[in-house]
């Protein structure tokens, strides 16, 4: 198949499983076009049957914003024509399916198919924006295939917008082998010199993701037993945190390490995940933790209880119930064969139930059905 794949280049989830999904469709032989406004991170080396296609954005005085939709829909019409493009798949509905809509349009009669996937915010934060709400709606159902990343984002996308059509529930995925190539390039000694506990949370720092809760649990944490706590991303409420850090005293147990590539080498280095978010439709760095094998203490909101299972893999509490987490990490950490016995449990469940062996050919599976579909206008 020759596919078009539309994603954000930045670290949040959509952009990540789009890239890995790009890749495992490529190793199968598909011919892959990325198109985004930058090189997506996780594919700035090489990879057969991949191509990138950044998205020139025109400047002209009349503009006082860059008119990045039209330019997205350009570049499609322009790939398709170019590539003999099958099938565009969106991930994100605003802008992406809607310029992918308009692409379709111009396209017409020659046509192409549209597949939207919707990983969360697009859906439970931009889509209940009034002013995205029709067009997010709309693009929904006129593309010819929707995937949300859990059923618990699909069920948020019919009552929000009332969608009766097929949504077909595709979760997010991991390389069970991927975290073997990553082994041994944290040393746990240069954040725990003495062999304190390591606590690890890793997000966009945007309110939601409730940073502040990651800082209070980890004090109650420090106060019982010796940790650190490994905050890695960066966005609007680093300063907040970092300033909260100071009220608490928590001085030099807590390293900031801003946004990072790959995760992979410092979950090796850590003993506890901690993502205590307000609002998660997968929770998608929690199951890479768990893939290498980090127990999880999170929130039961949102699809995490479609990711974490409560007391095997790790722990789920209602959301702002900091004194319980607190609680819940110190036992853990204080009992090194439950301990041990969560992150075995953790790395299995993370490659039974997410394995990107299982899960793209899902995306084939449903890519080759769409294909076969007649096409919708």
């Amino acid at each position: 198949m020759k596919v078009a794949i539309i994603c954000y280049p930045t670290h949040g989830g959509s952009g990540v499983v789009a890239s890995e999904l790009a890749i495992g469709l490529a190793k199968k032989g598909h011919k892959i076009h990325i198109v985004s406004y930058a090189t997506p991170f996780r594919l700035r080396s090489f990879h057969q049957n991949i191509l990138i296609h950044e998205v020139g954005i025109t400047t002209y005085p009349l503009f006082k914003y860059p008119p990045y939709a039209l330019g997205l829909a350009t570049k499609l019409v322009e790939l398709v024509e170019t590539h003999g493009l099958e099938l565009i798949h969106a991930h994100y509905a605003i802008p992406h399916a809607a310029s992918a809509w308009l692409a379709k349009q111009i396209l017409s009669p020659q046509g192409i198919k549209i597949i939207t996937t919707l990983h969360g915010t697009d859906i439970t934060l931009v889509g209940t924006d009034r002013s995205f709400h029709r067009v997010v709606k709309f693009t929904i159902e006129h593309s010819d295939g929707v995937t949300t990343v859990s059923n618990y984002l699909k069920e948020c996308t019919v009552r929000e917008f009332g969608i009766r059509r097929d949504i077909r529930v595709i979760p997010n995925f991991i390389d069970p082998e991927r975290p073997d190539k990553n082994r041994g390039l944290c040393e746990r000694e240069s954040y725990a010199p003495h062999g304190e506990k390591i606590l690890m949370h890793a997000s966009n720092f945007r309110p939601v993701k409730r940073v502040g809760d990651v800082v209070r649990i980890f004090a109650q944490v420090r106060s019982t037993i010796p940790a650190k706590l490994l905050l890695v991303g960066d966005g609007p409420e680093r300063p907040s945190i970092q300033l909260l850090v100071k009220e608490l005293q928590l001085g030099g147990d807590v390293f900031f390490l801003s946004e990072q590539d790959h995760l992979e080498p410092l979950f090796f280095c850590t003993d506890l995940f901690l993502l205590p978010s307000e609002q998660e439709s997968f929770g998608l760095t929690a199951l890479e933790a768990m893939n290498c094998g980090v127990p999880v203490i999170a929130t039961q909101t949102g699809g995490l209880p479609e990711v974490i299972t409560h007391g095997e893999t790790g722990y789920l509490f209602p959301v702002g119930q900091i004194k319980e987490m607190a609680e819940q990490a110190v036992a853990l950490l204080n009992d090194p064969e439950q301990h041990e016995q969560f992150k075995r449990q953790a790395k299995r469940h993370a490659a039974k139930s997410f394995n990107a062996d299982q899960i793209i050919p899902q995306y084939e599976a449903y890519y080759e059905e769409i294909l076969r579909a007649p096409l919708k206008t």
